[in-house]
Order: C-alpha cells, then sequence, then structure tokens
C-alpha cells in the first residue's frame, strides 16, 4: 500500500497538481530516502542478471 501511494504522490508531482515543496518535510525525507533505498536495491538486482552474454 506504502507503494501505490508513493507512485500517486509522484504522479501528482510529475503532473505538476502538487509540488513537492508542498509537503511536509518529514514526507519530503522519506519519499526521498525510499527512492534511494529503491534505486539501490535495483541496481543490486542488475548486478544478479540471468543473461548468457555476460560471461
Amino acid at each position: 500500500m506504502i507503494r501505490v501511494l508513493e507512485d500517486l504522490i509522484n504522479t501528482l508531482i510529475d503532473k505538476q497538481v502538487i509540488l513537492f515543496t508542498d509537503l511536509p518535510i518529514a514526507a519530503r525525507e522519506k519519499l526521498a530516502n525510499r527512492e534511494k533505498v529503491r534505486d539501490q536495491l535495483n541496481s543490486l538486482e542488475n548486478l544478479m542478471s540471468d543473461d548468457p552474454g555476460l560471461l
């Protein structure tokens, strides 16, 4: 459910319905931290690819 809310907030920001700076500081920090962690996890997944052409 949290991911759905994050996606909704990001969509509203992308469509300029709200501004990132409209959010409370705590919410901005949490969103930024979760996005950073998600990016790090995605980069780790890319390291463990099943692509046989990598070796």
